[in-house]
């Protein structure tokens, strides 16, 4: 089953005319993605790819392929009107790649979210990938930005605020021979969409999901939440990692979520929470896979 999007998803691009958004869209069509449509204002009528036809308007995408999910490659002064057009569009799934959106646009974003049919993942985030088995006929599906080569169809689900060590834990894993249903970017901006605990819900409901992983950072208390969720609610084995424990206080970091607040915001205090609520917790980024095979009797 997976979650969020399967090899059947219809896959549209906004900004699929700039370099980046370009690229990863050609990406996300060589693994196997569907990729229907892309827009870009001005550039209506026009192909991407020979194939793929780009509309001026995301209304226009969706009418005329049905496509269900979006991903955003617009530039941060617009990024955040680009999402709330496709939530006008009806796009079930917005994927928000881009960095540095500003908050103020985000708390509007947000706002918006409420009540609406759409559920946005992201801003800031490498994306989601469902595995597919290996062939076009059996596509897998991806959206944003994750090498799509290191994925392997399986059952372990993967969560992740930060995209770097989303790709370690599924390289570990893939080298390992185990695969993953889907693997979940959330992004690490402390405006998001959707959460560890959204993410976890869904993984703990689907069929195919065996084991989860984990992956958090400094900041905030939204692993703590899942955690504690998790203890109560989830019987599949889960191992965790929490970035930034050495991390000296004050200094900046990359995502800008990841600011301490207090004591339960540092990484020991996470990993303390995780282990409480039954969690097998990775020391190191190397050790996520480990864990998880420890925990899960493998």
């Amino acid at each position: 089953m997976a979650i969020l999007i399967d090899e059947n998803t219809k896959i549209l691009v906004q900004g699929i005319t700039g370099s980046f958004g370009g690229k990863h869209a050609q990406l996300s069509l060589d693994y196997g993605t569907k990729l229907v449509a892309g827009v870009t204002p001005g550039k209506g009528g026009q192909k991407f790819s020979g194939t793929v036809p780009i509309f001026d308007t995301v209304s226009q995408a969706v009418n005329e392929t049905g496509a269900t999910a979006s991903a955003i490659f617009v530039p941060p002064p617009f990024a955040a009107d680009a999402i709330l057009e496709a939530m006008d569009a009806g796009v079930e799934l917005i994927v928000a790649i881009t960095e540095g959106i500003p908050v103020m646009d985000m708390m509007k974003v947000k706002e918006a979210l409420k009540g609406s049919k759409s559920r946005l993942v992201g801003p800031n985030c490498p994306g989601i990938v469902t595995p597919g088995l290996g062939d076009k006929s059996h596509g897998g599906c991806r959206i944003g930005i994750a090498p799509g080569y290191i994925h392997k169809r399986g059952n372990v689900g993967v969560v992740s605020r930060s995209g770097t060590l989303t790709y370690e834990a599924v390289f570990q894993l893939t080298q390992m021979g185990y695969g993953q249903s889907t693997c979940v970017g959330i992004g690490g901006d402390p405006i998001n969409g959707t959460n560890h605990l959204d993410v976890l819900k869904m993984f703990n409901d689907d069929d195919e999901t065996e084991a989860i992983i984990m992956i958090g950072e400094i900041g905030g208390n939204a692993e703590a939440e899942a955690a504690r969720w998790a203890k109560d609610n989830c019987k599949k084995p889960i191992a965790g990692f929490i970035a930034g424990a050495t991390a000296p206080p004050g200094r900046r970091m990359g995502h800008a979520g990841a600011i301490v607040g207090g004591e339960d915001d540092t990484a020991e205090a996470k990993k303390k929470i995780l282990a409480e609520c039954g969690i097998a917790v990775a020391e190191t980024p190397s050790d996520m896979a480990t864990a998880l095979m420890q925990a899960w009797g493998k």
